[in-house]
C-alpha cells in the first residue's frame, strides 16, 4: 500500500496505532477512534485523528481502503454489557460497510476472533466448525455472516476478515493503556520486573498463539494490498504455555519471580490456541516475522 487514503477505525487503539502510525509512513490515514479503548497519544504526527463512533453518521469513509478494527474486544466486556456490545460489533460494522460502500471505497478489511476456535492444541484452519461459546463469539461471527452477504451479491467492494492470535507488544509500545484488558505477556513481565508474582489459572499449562502486533500489522496490509476475500488467521502456529512465558520473562530480566496458581474462574475457558496460517501464506506469502523469544525480548526491553 502506497499513496492510498486509508480509513482505521479503531484507530487510536492498542492494534489500531500501530497500523496507523505504520500506514501513514507512506499513506494519507485516517484513524477514527470514540477513545473508550483508544487514545489519540497512541498516534504519531502524520495520522489525522477523528474522534467518532462507528455507530455515528456521515463517517470520514471517502477512501480507497477501511480497516475495521473498532469493537468491545473481549468476553468481559459483552458480558457486562451485551447489548451495547451487539450494537457496536455488528451495527457498527453494518453502518461503517454502508458509507463505505456509498462512497465508492473497494476494499474492505475487518477484525473477527480467533477464540470462536475453542480450545484446540492442534493448528486451527479457517474452515473447521466455530461455535459461538461467548457473546464476543457471536458478535464477531455475525460480522463474518454479513461480510459473506456484502461479498455475495455487491462486486464494487471486497471484505476480507482477519482472526488475531494472542496479540502483544508490551507495555513499552502501545498497549499500557489497556490495563487489564492487556495481553497477558504483557502484564506477566510488568509485574515480574517490578518483583511481583503473575496469577497464573489452573497450573499455567494452558497455551496461546503469541502474535506480535508488527506482524498482525503487516498482515492487514498485505490482506489490503492484495484486495481478499473471505476470512484469514494471523498468528503463528507455534504456541506457548504460560509456565514457558514466564520461564522465558525471568530469563530475559534476570529475575527469579515463581508465579502463584488460582483456579480457573470461567466456564468455556480456552485452554489453548494454535493458529493454522497456511491459508494466508498460500494467497499472499505472509509469514510472521517475529519469534516469541525475539518478542519477549522485545516485551522486556524497557525493564533493562
Amino acid at each position: 500500500m502506497d499513496g492510498k487514503r486509508v480509513l482505521v477505525t479503531g484507530g487510536a487503539g492498542f492494534i489500531g496505532s500501530n497500523l496507523s502510525n505504520y500506514l501513514a509512513e507512506s499513506n494519507d490515514v485516517i484513524a477514527l477512534d470514540n477513545g473508550y479503548l483508544g487514545t489519540p497519544k497512541n498516534l504519531a504526527e502524520g495520522v489525522e485523528y477523528v474522534d467518532a463512533d462507528v455507530l455515528d453518521e456521515d463517517l470520514p469513509t471517502d477512501v480507497d481502503v477501511v480497516i475495521h478494527l473498532a469493537a468491545l474486544s473481549s468476553r468481559q466486556m459483552l458480558e457486562e454489557n451485551p447489548r451495547e456490545g451487539a450494537r457496536v460489533n455488528i451495527e457498527g460494522f453494518v453502518n461503517v460497510v454502508e458509507q463505505a460502500r456509498a462512497d465508492g471505497c473497494e476494499t474492505f478489511v475487518y477484525a473477527s476472533t480467533s477464540s470462536a476456535y475453542g480450545s484446540r492444541t492442534e493448528p486451527s484452519p479457517e474452515d473447521m466448525d466455530l461455535e459461538a461459546a461467548t457473546g464476543y463469539d457471536a458478535s464477531m461471527l455475525g460480522r463474518e455472516r454479513y461480510a459473506e452477504y456484502y461479498n455475495a451479491f455487491y462486486d464494487d467492494l471486497t471484505l476480507a476478515g482477519t482472526r488475531f492470535f494472542s496479540v502483544y507488544q508490551g507495555y513499552g509500545g502501545n498497549e499500557e493503556h489497556k490495563g487489564e484488558y492487556a495481553n497477558t505477556i504483557s502484564q506477566f513481565a510488568d509485574k515480574i520486573a517490578n518483583g511481583e508474582s503473575p496469577v497464573l489459572w489452573g497450573d499455567g499449562s494452558q497455551t496461546r498463539d503469541f502474535t506480535h502486533v508488527s506482524d498482525i500489522v503487516r498482515g492487514l496490509e498485505t490482506v489490503a494490498d492484495n484486495e481478499l476475500v473471505g476470512v484469514y488467521n494471523l498468528g503463528t502456529g507455534e504456541p506457548y504455555s504460560f509456565n514457558e512465558m514466564v520461564e522465558m520473562i525471568n530469563g530475559e530480566l534476570g529475575t527469579d519471580v515463581e508465579p502463584e496458581y488460582e483456579p480457573i474462574p470461567l466456564e468455556n475457558y480456552v485452554h489453548d490456541t494454535c493458529a493454522d496460517i497456511s491459508k494466508i501464506r498460500e494467497a499472499t506469502g505472509w509469514e510472521p516475522e517475529i519469534t516469541f523469544e525475539e518478542g519477549v525480548g522485545m516485551v522486556c526491553e524497557q525493564y533493562q
